[in-house]
């Protein structure tokens, strides 16, 4: 008689018998999960610092071969050299151009690293209304520099990217931008005291616009494809027009202008802003019920708003035709957080306009033509309820946000006509002189 111990180490190896017998079964007869590529890679906990450094080590390895790969300056001013070499006559005006047969030859001479632009697809790509079916020299040589650009900065950014995610945390694009302000001419003169809040102020205009569900990290892609990066390193231009600057949120006079402003609402110079302090903001005519809605549901400390929270305030208020700034006031008129607009809510933010034009001796319009235009300009899929994406795709969210929010924006609507004749005039005075 067998004991309890042996029958259950019997029937262990019974079922591990019958059950390799089986999986060899099935592996003999379909072979195609093999073929499944690994999809998941566990990453090191926080106790396993070996393979954390390891991690770390090889990533850098495979940044460096991958930078490696990158055509240098030397190695671009030989391409230009070819190209230059094999052009095709005639000359379009004073435009160099280049055919496909000769194309391929500048291919074969300008090395591995040139191979992946050398393709049939990107000549096609480039090949637009010339009557000899040639391609400008500049265009081709503007494409490949943007490419190696591209794949330099996602290089310099991945370094930064210390989850090895591929993307950044608010800390790591810190740590990226404030290492890359000593190779910005425009910011030399900037104090290093400054520092922390420009780098501040850069960060969020990022994270504002890219990461629209306040995750805490942006993909290095949506990096990449935005036009925010260019404009930061427009900086490196020495002799940027003052125009270009006072317009590139980056800037030192835009980012020293935003603190600036920051600087003076603060009234009692605790470093933060209540409710009555930023009441000044702008034209100083945003309704106090729209004010409220701000500090309901925005980030505060103790009932006060931080230079982090004013940016984003800001960058909503400046910029109300995007798409984040509209999702922002958005979910401010949103009282009942219900995902659309409806009468109510429109009604509950106009009343405060109306009282203020009272304050001023106005004549109070009626809410009920007011609702009508809104509703002619948005024109809902719903005839009672305005969403979001209505807003958005009526391409008058920014008006409609100012009629809601703003004394001043109000006002400026209701005489867009008389405004519009105002300008004609002076521009009439102008050509007349």
């Amino acid at each position: 008689k067998k004991s309890e111990q042996e029958l259950k180490e019997e029937e262990m190896d019974l079922f591990t018998k019958y059950y390799m017998e089986w999986k060899g079964g099935r592996k003999s007869v379909n072979m195609s999960y093999t073929n499944i590529p690994r999809f998941y890679y566990r990453l090191p906990a926080e106790d396993e610092v070996l393979l954390q450094k390891l991690r770390e080590e090889s990533r850098a390895v495979f940044l460096q071969r991958k930078s490696r790969e990158l055509l240098d300056n030397e190695e671009l001013q030989n391409l230009w050299f070819l190209l230059d070499k094999h052009q095709t006559s005639p000359m379009t005006g004073e435009e160099a151009m280049i055919n496909y047969e000769n194309f391929l030859k500048v291919g074969e001479k300008a090395g591995p690293k040139c191979k992946q632009f050398f393709t049939a697809k990107i000549f096609a790509k480039l090949l637009h209304n010339d009557p000899y079916g040639r391609i400008s020299i500049m265009q081709f040589f503007n494409y490949v520099m943007r490419k190696v650009w591209l794949h330099q900065t996602r290089i310099g950014l991945s370094l930064y990217d210390v989850a090895g995610q591929g993307y950044l945390r608010e800390s790591d694009l810190e740590n990226y931008i404030l290492e890359l302000i000593p190779t910005l001419p425009q910011l030399d003169g900037l104090e290093k005291s400054f520092y922390s809040f420009y780098v501040c102020t850069a960060v969020r205009k990022f994270f504002f616009f890219l990461d629209p569900l306040r995750t805490g990290k942006i993909k290095i892609q949506d990096i990449l494809a935005c036009s925010f990066l260019d404009d930061l390193l427009e900086l490196r231009d020495e002799e940027l027009s003052k125009e270009s600057q006072e317009t590139n949120w980056f800037s030192a006079p835009s980012a020293l202008r935003v603190y600036g402003q920051y600087l003076n609402l603060d009234k009692d110079h605790n470093g933060m802003l209540s409710k009555e302090e930023l009441s000044r903001y702008g034209t100083g005519t945003l309704t106090n019920i729209f004010l409220d809605r701000v500090f309901q549901e925005c980030l505060t400390y103790d009932g006060e708003m931080d230079y982090k929270t004013y940016l984003d305030f800001v960058l909503a208020l400046e910029n109300r035709k995007e798409p984040a700034a509209l999702q922002y006031i958005f979910k401010l008129l949103d009282i009942e957080n219900k995902g659309y607009l409806n009468v109510f809510s429109l009604n509950y933010f106009f009343r405060a306009i109306q009282e203020q034009m009272k304050i001023h001796g106005q004549e109070p319009v009626s809410f009920q033509d007011v609702k009508d235009e809104i509703f002619d300009m948005v024109k809902p899929k719903d005839p009672y309820k305005i969403s979001l994406q209505d807003l958005i795709n009526s391409s008058q969210g920014d008006t409609v946000t100012s009629i809601l929010i703003d004394l001043n924006g109000f006002w400026t609507y209701e005489n867009r006509e008389v405004l519009v004749a105002s300008d004609n005039d002076s521009t009439a005075d102008v050509d007349d002189t």
